[in-house]
């Protein structure tokens, strides 16, 4: 068997998240069951770089899966493709060394939250519609305290199974376009619905409700109940997988 990393992205808009679960659709329960169906029914379970909530979308994901040795990994993409819908594409497939590890070996990834200020009705499933005005400049001055290596048990969801709330955060941005306004965060690792918290209480300070220096006062509470609401998961992407020095490739 050759263990393979898989470059793919999907809309998460009807799943129910990455993970396969019990009596709802994931992401993961697709995959594995086309998968399935390529190798004449047998078993295949991949792993994948990280979890996703449900209604989150992925712009860049990666997976390992052990197969037989693949000929020709463009004719592998294409068959793949055809039988997933239209929701999930995977570009590429590309042989790895037997101990590659989808999710221990990333080191860095980055989500982008979007919004949109004026309502669109093409944007209403990938960008939280927020008519209200905003100031971004004091909420690039908040964006900048979560920068670093601190403990987000304020931004986290409660009653988690990970062993620590420490995250490297390396960058922190709110970034404008002509055409897009979306929050760009990046780190070593990320816990559960912590973006989303984030970009809640970075929204807080942008109505004016929260001065940018409480983010240090909030963080340091190390309480949920400190920080605001979450937002909701539809203007969530999952942007950017990083393998250092591409670690994945033979």
């Amino acid at each position: 068997m050759q263990r393979y990393f898989l470059e793919l992205a999907y809309d998460g808009t009807d799943f129910f998240g990455w993970q396969r679960q019990p009596s709802e659709i994931s992401v993961q329960e697709e995959i594995e069951d086309a998968l399935s169906k390529l190798y004449s029914n047998t078993p295949v379970k991949v792993v994948g770089c990280g979890r996703t909530d449900t209604g989150v979308h992925a712009n860049h994901y990666i997976l390992h899966v052990d197969l037989p040795e693949i000929e020709n990994t463009d004719s592998f993409v294409f068959k793949l493709n055809r039988m997933l819908p239209n929701s999930i594409a995977f570009h590429k497939a590309t042989p790895a060394r037997a101990e590659s590890h989808a999710r221990f070996d990333a080191s860095q990834r980055t989500y982008r939250y979007f919004i949109h200020q004026k309502k669109n009705p093409f944007k209403q499933k990938h960008s939280w519609y927020v008519p209200q005005a905003l100031d971004f400049e004091k909420m690039n001055e908040a964006a900048k305290l979560l920068v670093g290596k601190k403990d987000f048990t304020s931004l986290s969801k409660l009653h988690t199974d990970v062993k620590t709330n420490i995250c490297a955060i390396n960058k922190a941005q709110w970034i404008i376009t002509d055409d897009e306004i979306y929050f760009e965060i990046s780190a070593n690792r990320f816990l559960r619905n912590m973006v989303r918290a984030t970009v809640g209480t970075l929204i807080d300070v942008g109505h004016g409700k929260i001065e940018p220096e409480q983010i240090n006062e909030i963080l340091e509470a190390k309480d949920r109940q400190a920080a605001s609401t979450s937002v909701p998961a539809h203007g969530l992407f999952l942007w950017l997988i990083t393998y250092p020095q591409f670690k994945q490739l033979k």
